[in-house]
């Protein structure tokens, strides 16, 4: 009895996760599935790129080869309606660095380090380092003039030993707030072991920052500051960089909706990455699997009710600059009205569920996981719903734009440690992983774009301010300047 019992309760619990999806779904998703999994160009493609481009950070002459790569895949699948959409930006690229460190400010010792982007063109600064601990706004509150005139050592994450429930802040945030208190220099130790170093952008403005910015690798970063906790500590930062404005290109292709072309969805990744490696990880399983959902559209001739259209962006690493400037330009011809979903791929990878910014979106959603599934018992269709910044998701939620992607996956092959480091290779790319973020996540993008009805709403400027409240962030948004309201 206990049995039929269950089972009866499974059969509701996927009725009702059912309840928005089509009956058709159930045969172009197997279609999809299919698909993929024996065609799939994702892995073949991102391969090709790291081979033949390297790295692709915007504004080299490598970051357009990945441009053109982009565009004349789309070509190749089929598109006629894919176009560069050019911007200018703020190009930054590393030259020269030295950094020093010593408890003699006469005998210094030279140590390996990385500058984080947006430094200055020239700096060359030798003076006492303070430990302020975390780099969070209450670790200067206690003495606000601690760090002036000084260098800022600062952890990355949350240093062991911290107050229960402290939260990080991005490296950007944390350089901010070091600036704010008139530190005249910061140094970032890593998390990650092994004496990997961590490159990344130190402004959160996409703009040159007043102070130079390094990191360090973590087993330097924690003796330095036990020699620290002892006494005096000095470090010597010579550093050149290049600045200067540039042209980039996000690559756009469009599928017109079937029955309400005004209505569009966008899905993404971005294209671009730091120069320290290829950028196999972050981003190139994000933004080559949105081009092979592409391909997959193109392949099996789909044509959902609203418009899609697939996005690679540029300059993400470098401030969201790419996806900032598609949303700018969205709003000045009005048609961010007609953006129904942003959905977000940066370094997805082998999704077991959905995510999104709107609750409302679960029975949609769920309704969708629940036939991939029924396909393939390996996603668990979870579900999850919150905000967070720093991907190219953000000028679109901040426009009140529903977002959301793949969820509840992992990166293969451990290539955590290798964010934005030297080491993210294609050696780190798991190609099943590639065609579980490619399926799963082609059926989320054709069930929302092909739904009856999206219940999640494009908010009012007042309903975005209180979704940003809610999910705690005001304070990161004001650091950065893009907290628009007064009060």
């Amino acid at each position: 009895m206990k049995k039929i019992l269950v089972s009866a309760g499974a059969c509701l619990s996927v009725m009702i996760a059912m309840g928005q999806s089509k009956p058709e779904w159930n045969t172009i998703f197997t279609k999809i599935n299919t698909e993929v999994q024996a065609n799939s160009k994702a892995y073949s493609s991102l391969k090709k790129a790291t081979e033949t481009i390297g790295h692709r950070l915007t504004g080299s002459a490598n970051g357009a080869k990945a441009e053109a790569f982009a565009f004349n895949l789309l070509k190749s699948y089929g598109f006629t309606d894919v176009r560069y959409q050019p911007f200018s930006v703020e190009s930054w690229s590393r030259g020269t660095l030295q950094v020093e460190l010593g408890t003699d400010p006469g005998h210094l010792q030279s140590v390996k380090s990385v500058t984080l982007a947006h430094s200055p063109v020239k700096a060359d600064v030798k003076l006492e380092v303070v430990d302020m601990g975390n780099g969070l706004e209450e670790d200067y509150a206690a003495n606000p003039d601690k760090v002036k005139g000084k260098i800022a050592l600062v952890y990355l994450g949350v240093l062991p030993g911290s107050k229960p429930g402290t939260k990080t802040l991005h490296r950007s945030e944390k350089t901010a707030i070091a600036t704010k208190y008139g530190a005249k220099g910061i140094i970032i130790i890593n998390t990650a072991t092994g004496g990997i170093l961590l490159t990344g952008t130190a402004s959160v403005t996409g703009k040159l920052i007043p102070i130079p910015a390094v990191c360090i690798g973590k087993e330097d970063g924690m003796q330095w500051r036990e020699k620290l906790a002892a006494g005096k500590l000095y470090s010597h930062i010579s550093m050149t960089n290049f600045s200067g404005m540039i042209k980039a290109r996000n690559v756009v292709a469009t599928i017109k909706g079937k029955t309400i072309p005004d209505e569009k969805v966008v899905v993404g990744g971005h294209l671009d990455s730091w120069d320290l490696a290829t950028g196999a990880i972050d981003n190139g399983i994000g933004s080559f699997s949105v081009l092979d959902m592409a391909r997959t559209f193109k392949a099996l001739k789909l044509q959902p009710a609203r418009t899609v259209e697939f996005v690679m962006f540029m300059g993400e690493e470098e401030g969201l600059l790419g996806s900032k400037a598609y949303v700018a330009e969205a709003v000045k011809d009005k048609s961010i009205d007609q953006v129904r979903y942003m959905l977000n791929y940066d370094m997805t990878n082998d999704p077991k569920g959905y995510s999104t910014t709107a609750e409302e979106s679960k029975e949609l959603f769920q309704s969708i996981g629940a036939i991939a599934q029924n396909i393939d018992t390996s996603f668990k269709n979870s579900f999850r719903s919150g905000a967070g910044l720093h991907s190219d998701h953000q000028p679109f939620m901040l426009h009140g734009v529903p977002t959301g992607g793949g969820a509840g996956g992992g990166l293969p092959n451990n290539a955590g440690p290798c964010y934005h480091a030297d080491c993210d290779g294609f050696n780190l790319v798991d190609e099943q992983g590639m065609k579980n973020t490619v399926r799963f996540s082609t059926m989320l993008l054709y069930g929302i774009a092909d739904a009856t009805e999206i219940k999640a709403k494009h908010f009012t400027d007042e309903e975005t301010k209180a979704f940003l409240l809610k999910n705690n962030l005001k304070e990161p948004l004001q650091i950065a300047g893009e907290w628009r309201w007064k009060d």
